[in-house]
């Protein structure tokens, strides 16, 4: 059987994760906390489950939990979307944005890719037959350079993916980017696919610049995001996919395909958690606390620090300790000094390699105040 992508393996997280397991590190590596989800978000969920709500919920998602949604972004956005055609439940943030991919990229089809990028998009594109378009975002701030994005369009870009806060990076988009975007998207018609799963985890008082926000660019996007990210349970795969009718209706006639519908009782324990907003309001200032104070006991090695404006990723140069390429340092640091992260060269098809790695700073006090006693030692 030929392969249709025969240039991809097991993903970094997967082999920096094993290799924290053998060697007993202290994984700063993948994406997830290593504290619970709120026990009366279980609670919820189990009182569901006791209450027999066991089988198939509607394709789209539980009405309860679309309303919920809808009422957040009205809160949050200033802007009114319909649960019932507007919003569709996903089973995690990853698959919401491989369906908006398969619904509308068709072979030949262009989608301009910031990298680093997070490891599915490329894959999801080549896939369904598409052709990613890569543009670097500039170092060390990871900033967008709007008149290369200009120069790269052709008569066959279909789609811009966007990712605010940014995997792996941290960095948030600016009024500016919106700016640009909206004149691209007018005068192009061009798709906007928005990862947006960090939408919470904004820090030091920034605004989230949701594509929810702007109709201008939102009437040609699909908007994606995460239970699992903001509220500590990124096993339980739970997302959703906001866009306009028109596109919302070719998405579900995908995703009824791909799994039709979602896990029933989470929906419902989620659509009563959602009715708390304090449980979304909360948030940024309980991750910045937590970047706050990894960057406060990183002060004593010999790490750089680059700026983290949201998401819970924090990016590390490590030039004054090895002129090592990343991905060999954080073997290294992983089997020699027992704390694993993830380089960010793996972010970059090509491997690009700034010398920077990558820590995920959701963790215990106690992980955090662990791995930097380990880091100190480097």
């Amino acid at each position: 059987m030929i392969s249709k992508l025969p240039d991809v393996g097991t993903t970094i997280f997967t082999v920096m994760s094993s290799l924290a397991a053998t060697h007993q590190a202290i994984n700063l590596s993948q994406g997830f906390p290593d504290y619970d989800c709120s026990d009366e978000l279980k609670a919820l969920v189990n009182e569901a489950m006791q209450q027999g709500h066991n089988q198939y919920a509607p394709m789209p998602g539980l009405m309860p939990l679309r309303t919920a949604i809808a009422e957040k972004i009205s809160h949050l956005y200033r802007q009114s979307v319909s649960p019932d055609t507007e919003i569709t439940i996903t089973p995690g943030g990853t698959y919401a944005i491989f369906t908006a991919i398969a619904t509308c990229i068709r072979p030949g089809d262009e989608v301009i890719i910031f990298e680093p990028a997070y490891d599915s998009y490329i894959p999801n594109v080549l896939v369904n037959g598409g052709t990613p378009v890569l543009i670097p975002l500039s170092f060390p701030e990871y900033r967008i350079n709007w008149n290369e994005v200009r120069a790269k369009i052709t008569p066959r870009t279909k789609m811009i993916m966007l990712n605010t806060p940014h995997n792996p990076t941290g960095s948030i988009l600016q009024e500016n980017d919106i700016r640009e975007l909206e004149k691209l998207v007018e005068e192009f018609n061009l798709l906007v696919l928005s990862d947006e799963v960090y939408e919470h985890l904004i820090f030091d008082g920034a605004q989230h610049h949701s594509i929810l926000r702007y109709p201008a660019i939102y009437r040609n996007s699909f908007v994606t995001f995460s239970f699992g990210k903001v509220f500590h349970n990124t096993g339980w795969k739970m997302g959703y996919c906001v866009a306009p009718e028109h596109l919302m209706k070719e998405y579900r006639k995908v995703h009824q395909y791909l799994c039709f519908s979602v896990n029933t009782p989470m929906q419902y324990g989620l659509a009563r958690f959602l009715e708390t907003p304090s449980h979304y309001l909360e948030l940024p200032a309980f991750y910045q606390q937590k970047r706050d104070y990894f960057l406060e006991l990183m002060k004593d090695t010999r790490f750089t620090p680059l700026a983290s404006e949201g998401s819970y990723f924090q990016l590390m140069k490590y030039d004054r300790i090895s002129d090592e390429g990343d991905k060999d340092f954080a073997v290294r640091m992983t089997k020699d000094f027992g704390v694993a992260v993830i380089p960010v060269s793996a972010f970059y098809r090509d491997g690009k390699d700034n010398h920077v790695i990558r820590f995920c700073f959701a963790k215990k006090q106690a992980t955090l105040e662990k791995a930097a006693a380990k880091l100190r030692q480097i």
